[in-house]
């Protein structure tokens, strides 16, 4: 789950919105009906979020180029909304009928599997398939995508991105710190930079996701892939101590000061900010943050002093480094009932066309294969590359298969926990009882 290139997906996948009433709500008002959307095809209408602005400029660019037949036909009419309300503006439009052809996904995955079942959002395999460009899909963003959605295609891959650790190769190299392989050595390094006056880690404290995403991927390295698709069969509980350990040990990491002062109030522009500037050693952040990388005028530690390491691993633990967490970033979608020969064409041209655009022109990864030759921007986008054809199996992340309330709660605690405010128990439990439905 965007912006300028500064903040170039600052969202991803977060659920910040959308309560379990007004999802009763949009099940009311989206019936079984079907029908889709009332948006003529007169216009490719693309709905996007504000924060994220990669997608619309690549669209913009195949508009002029690759496209240009497809938006002479349907022109490209981009309308954008804060993340934070796009539920919220799905729901409406979903419930009067009004969808337009193309529109980023709910943010908790939830949202958009209500909506393919109630008929409004089509059904992307088999479009795809009818038009012979399925293939232009990665096999990995498929099978991401599916384990998401309940094993359909419900969202295109405008991105497909791998998580882990971004750091500062010169601040490690100068301090003698070697890449951390296990937790013990990740908190050893953060004591070691704290006590030379550099701060360990930027994360948004604001958005919440940047710091639950630290707990699943404790839990995925200490109990191993299927920890959190145990809580969802209701095999495990949040509440069991091997869990609760999880979060103690993100919780201590803000007790012990490495996430610097205020971390509630940092949005995700500062803290990308933070870390390009050199302000602080290590940001976890998926492969997205690579458009921030390559962009000179925000990355002044230069992308040559940027490395990429994976979540740590957990002495003893069943999880192993190499399963990187993955998503396909804010998923986009299309409506069912304006999916039409126009849109048809655009939907082609994308497939063919997208993913070399976006790593040409923004250096963003996406789901779907690039056709012609780009060459990497720097080393750091190499090496992501590199890891995502190689990985063998990818994990999800800490919401994946919460349900939207408990997303909300999850990420709008999030920074509670590393402040203190909350202990691991009681965050644990709150976000337990939010899945139970209590």
């Amino acid at each position: 789950m965007i912006t300028d290139s500064s903040a170039a997906r600052r969202t991803r996948l977060a659920g910040l919105t959308a309560s379990a009433a007004a999802m009763v709500v949009l099940v009311s008002a989206c019936g079984g009906t079907g029908g889709g959307s009332a948006s003529s095809a007169k216009d490719f209408s693309y709905l996007s979020v504000t924060e994220n602005t990669t997608v619309k400029t690549a669209l913009t660019t195949l508009s002029k180029g690759a496209c240009k037949a497809a938006n002479d036909a349907q022109p490209l009419k981009v309308e954008t909304v804060p993340q934070a309300s796009l539920d919220q503006k799905l729901q409406l439009l979903a419930g009067q009928n009004a969808l337009p052809v193309q529109f980023a996904a709910g943010n908790a995955p939830a949202l958009t599997q209500q909506l393919y079942t109630s008929g409004k959002v089509a059904d992307l395999e088999k479009k795809l398939t009818d038009l012979g460009v399925f293939d232009q899909l990665e096999p990995a963003a498929v099978s991401t995508i599916k384990a998401l959605y309940g094993g359909k295609v419900e969202v295109l891959p405008y991105e497909y991105n791998i998580e882990g650790i971004f750091y500062n190769k010169k601040v490690f190299g100068d301090n003698g710190i070697a890449v951390p392989g296990t937790w013990t050595e990740l908190v050893a390094a953060a004591a070691e930079l704290e006590a030379k006056g550099v701060q360990p880690f930027s994360a948004s404290g604001q958005q919440g996701w940047p710091l639950t995403r630290l707990i699943s991927g404790y839990l995925y390295r200490s109990l191993g892939p299927d920890a959190l698709q145990a809580v969802a069969d209701g095999k495990a509980k949040l509440t069991d101590p091997a869990y609760v350990k999880a979060a103690r040990a993100v919780a201590d990491l803000g007790k012990k000061g490495y996430f610097g002062k205020g971390v509630g109030s940092i949005d995700y522009d500062t803290s990308m900010n933070q870390f390009l500037s050199g302000k602080a050693a290590m940001l976890y952040m998926g492969s997205w943050a690579l458009a921030n990388i390559a962009d000179e005028k925000q990355n002044t530690i230069g992308a040559d002093n940027v490395g990429f390491m994976p979540f740590p691993a957990v002495t003893g633990g069943k999880g192993s480094i190499d399963q990187y967490p993955s998503n396909v970033g804010l998923g986009i979608t299309l409506g069912a009932g304006s999916f039409d020969k126009k849109t048809g064409d655009w939907v082609s041209c994308i497939a063919e066309n997208y993913g070399s655009t976006a790593l040409k022109d923004q250096g963003s990864i996406s789901g779907f294969k690039v056709n012609t030759e780009v060459e990497d921007a720097n080393q750091v986008t190499t090496q992501v590359r590199d890891t995502i054809t190689s990985s063998q199996q990818n994990v999800l992340w800490f919401e994946a298969l919460f349900s939207t309330k408990a997303t909300t709660v999850s990420q709008t605690n999030a920074a509670g926990l590393v402040s203190g405010s909350i202990s691991p128990e009681k965050f644990m439990q709150i976000v337990q009882d939010a899945l139970s439905g209590n």
